[in-house]
């Protein structure tokens, strides 16, 4: 049987559809490049922005054969109404035997261990799954309903599983990596570099609460020859106000304190942040606070994102701002992030 796999979203998720195709592959079906050589479509989805969503359900809905969706989208939106069927991304390995069992639902709220999977690797690059669910409950956030609390893997799991010169460790959080299993990414990151073989090593986002706690270590870590020079830490607004009506649990003191530190530390650091513009409590002056942070940074990216609400979540409750006032200072922030 042919199948085609549609994979959407974070780097989380490509690894997701690595081991689905994986899976897949070792039970004995065909993998194949598209839609119309396909018995079957097996589409793994994102939640993170409706823009996305709505792309995702459009392509669901052009579809003319047999499908399976899985991700988080499925924990997060209706798909009765759809022509499909719903798989468990908790459970990858159950997907060969809900193909041959008509294409029954097979959901459990168990999660299996994933690195465990076979995987089909592309690019030279091994993304490494290193915990999934994060400690947070950002209010705008709906992959917490998806993906659940924290839960990590071992260090020698992980470290085990290392097989490719280009290393990608990712999760929801890599910040909070290890504090439900009584250690932390330092001691992860420490394991992997005394590894004598010769890799490159990158680290995924990591969350501002967690960084600062452990900086001066983690900036020693990034000189490591072998790390390459890119951190991910999403600020998402320039105003303390509307980062504690988001629940995020910095302040742009301490962000500041973070980018300021590798910078001196590490010049040729490369610095990637995530901004929501237009939050319903956002004012004009907590606007004035984002545009006066991006400008004074001038941060090497800047992933701009106009505020949109989310299934499930607090924000979704709140009076929104107009779409012209998010229009217009998305507009203006885009400008500072283009100079």
């Amino acid at each position: 049987m042919k199948v085609f796999v549609k994979t959407y979203g974070c780097t989380f998720n490509q690894r997701d559809g690595q081991a689905i195709e994986g899976v897949l592959a070792k039970a004995g079906f065909i993998l194949v490049e598209n839609e119309e050589s396909a018995d079957i479509i097996v589409v793994n989805t994102c939640g993170v922005k409706e823009v996305t969503q709505n792309k995702i359900i459009n392509y669901i809905k052009s579809l003319k054969k047999p499908t399976l969706v899985g991700g988080c989208l499925t924990k997060m939106v209706d798909f009765s109404k759809l022509n499909v069927h719903i798989f468990d991304t908790n459970t990858i390995s159950q997907l060969p035997h809900q193909i041959k069992n008509n294409l029954k639902e097979n959901i459990s709220n168990v999660k299996e261990n994933h690195l465990k999977l076979p995987v089909i690797e592309t690019n030279d690059i091994q993304i490494i799954p290193i915990a999934e669910g994060c400690l947070g409950n950002c209010t705008y956030c709906s992959v917490k309903f998806a993906r659940g609390n924290l839960k990590s893997y071992t260090i020698d799991e992980i470290v085990n599983s290392i097989h490719a010169k280009k290393i990608l460790l990712t999760s929801q959080d890599n910040g909070c990596y290890g504090l439900d299993i009584n250690t932390n990414l330092i001691e992860l990151l420490n394991k992997i570099l005394e590894l004598k073989q010769d890799f490159k090593l990158r680290i995924g986002m990591m969350n501002p609460e967690h960084v600062i706690k452990m900086l001066p270590e983690l900036i020693e870590i990034y000189k490591d020859p072998r790390v390459i020079k890119f951190i991910h830490i999403p600020v998402q607004s320039g105003s303390n106000k509307v980062l504690k009506e988001m629940n995020r649990k910095y302040t742009i003191e301490q962000f500041k304190k973070i980018v300021n530190g590798f910078r001196k530390a590490i010049p040729d650091i490369c610095i990637s942040t995530d901004i929501i513009v237009g939050y319903p409590t956002e004012t004009e002056e907590d606007f004035l606070g984002t545009k006066k942070l991006l400008k004074e940074l001038k941060l090497e990216i800047v992933n701009l994102s106009k505020f949109a609400s989310r299934p499930k979540t607090l924000a979704s409750q709140l009076k929104p701002i107009s779409q012209e006032a998010i229009k217009e200072r998305s507009k203006i922030l885009t400008k500072i992030i283009k100079n």
